[in-house]
């Protein structure tokens, strides 16, 4: 096993964690340099703060390694790690006041009363709270609450500090005073801050290094930058900022068909006449007379946002995001126009643009055409087809032919939806069953990281026997 470079002071190899049969973390792979400040951003349940809890010990991983500083230290209690942790609820102690909270663990280690002083006077200083020591942290705000967990937490000078959605109680104007306040601290102790957050907001605007997460994967690291400018894939894309998620093909390279227009773009090597999927962000979009544009749509609605106008148009069927400091009225019909570096190409999530499974049929009725198969523990009737018992059939199922099941009762039960991406026409979700992934249109918003009965229309199916069986 290669140990982590001199540079870096966490490294995760291929951790992989699960609870009760479910996967958590799935083979992930994290190297954390000294002194960044780094981001771990997701939605509820993609496994950030299990990421985080295994770095501080508090959870060991079922498989892979975990190194600090190079060294191995799996097994290693929290207590014996150069790390500390700040929490949502900050866990002071309350009947004790700032000073004597912020020095507690200080007097656990014994250490010298003055050195205690002097190292807390300096922590309170660097938190924006001297003069505070004899102040009962009851009487302090939700702010002040923070800079003196997070002045414990430092204090004892440790390597690595972790913090798990620290900012989540607080409201959000001093939320945001805060995150221009963490990232000073950072800089300040020069110790490696590794965050947890669900907030896009927050990771753009404090971090050196972002790790997106879904799903127990990590999908992209890089600056804030580089994930909003060139996310990987849809679901980067979606997650980080807003934008407009559109379905295209990629003729060539640096040419791309959305809504049956061609567009000049700067990618290439997906080859020719490939299903792709294309994100424009509301900014990159100049509003432009119709006929200066390839693209056009109609204005739906108008919002004020302050330092620009959103838009919503309707171009092709497809409901757009505009973001400008021009107003157009409702009903005005735009051009819109992208240069060709705004317009960023990525591959499908999904592999195929229909689902495909092959079942066993456990019973048969020539008379009333109709068969029982067999799919992931299941067993369900389909009306109007007839193959012999014992037969393998593979059935194909357009994404449209799947829904979730609204009386609880599906072909498939807790089937986990793993995205929901909206491409101006319809929500594009894919879910995940204990043998494959499926790929669903649907209207409905629908909740991530959620467990629900999948449903099939057959009625828009197609069957045939799967290879190597004999047709009768």
């Amino acid at each position: 096993m290669e140990q982590a470079k001199n540079d870096m002071i966490v490294s995760l190899r291929d951790i992989f964690v699960e609870f009760d049969g479910e996967v958590i973390l799935n083979h992930i792979n994290l190297d954390i340099k000294d002194k960044e400040f780094v981001t771990i951003l997701g939605p509820s349940g993609c496994g950030k703060t299990t990421t985080l809890r295994i770095i501080g010990g508090f959870l060991e991983p079922g498989s892979g390694e975990v190194f600090f500083d190079g060294k191995k230290i799996n097994g290693l209690p929290p207590y014996k790690r150069n790390v500390n942790t700040v929490f949502q609820k900050y866990s002071l102690f309350p009947h004790l006041n700032v000073f004597d909270n912020v020095a507690f663990g200080m007097r656990i280690k014994k250490l010298p009363k003055d050195e205690i002083k002097k190292r807390v006077k300096e922590m309170l200083a660097i938190v924006d709270l001297k003069g505070y020591e004899k102040r009962a942290v009851s009487k302090l705000s939700g702010g002040q609450q923070q800079r003196v967990a997070i002045a414990r937490a430092l204090v004892c000078d440790p390597k690595v500090l972790l913090l798990d959605e620290p900012l989540g109680a607080l409201d959000l104007k001093l939320r945001k005073i805060m995150q221009s306040e963490l990232k000073q601290i950072q800089q300040k102790t020069n110790t490696t801050f590794i965050y947890v957050t669900h907030d896009q907001e927050e990771a753009l605007t404090m971090s050196d290094t972002v790790v997106v997460m879904n799903n127990g994967v990590i999908e992209q690291i890089g600056t804030p930058t580089e994930v909003y400018n060139e996310p990987v894939n849809a679901f980067v894309a979606d997650f980080i900022g807003e934008a407009n998620i559109i379905n295209g093909i990629m003729l060539r390279d640096k040419c791309v068909k959305i809504l049956g227009v061609e567009l000049e773009c700067v990618d290439k090597g997906f080859g020719m006449n490939t299903p792709v999927d294309i994100v424009i962000r509301p900014e990159d979009i100049e509003v432009v007379p119709p006929e200066e544009a390839k693209l056009v749509g109609e204005v739906t609605e108008v919002v004020f946002k302050g330092v620009h106008y959103e838009m919503t148009v309707m171009s092709g069927g497809c409901e757009w995001i505009i973001h400008s400091t021009d107003c157009c009225k409702v009903g005005n019909r735009i051009g819109m126009k992208v240069v060709p570096f705004n317009i960023q190409i990525m591959n499908k999530m999904f592999p195929k643009s229909y689902n495909e499974f092959v079942c066993r049929v456990v019973a048969s009725d020539a008379d009333e055409r109709r068969i029982t198969v067999s799919l992931e523990d299941s067993e369900f009737d389909i009306e109007n087809q007839y193959f012999e018992e014992g037969s393998l059939v593979r059935v194909t199922l357009p994404p449209d032919a799947l829904s979730i099941a609204g009386d609880g009762v599906g072909h498939i039960d807790d089937v986990y939806i793993e995205s929901v991406i909206f491409k101006g026409e319809h929500n594009e979700i894919i879910l995940e069953s204990d043998e494959q992934k499926w790929l669903m249109q649907s209207d409905v918003d629908e909740q991530v990281a959620t467990y629900v009965p999948l449903k099939f229309d057959f009625a828009k199916a197609t069957f045939e026997l799967a290879e190597g069986q004999n047709e009768t």
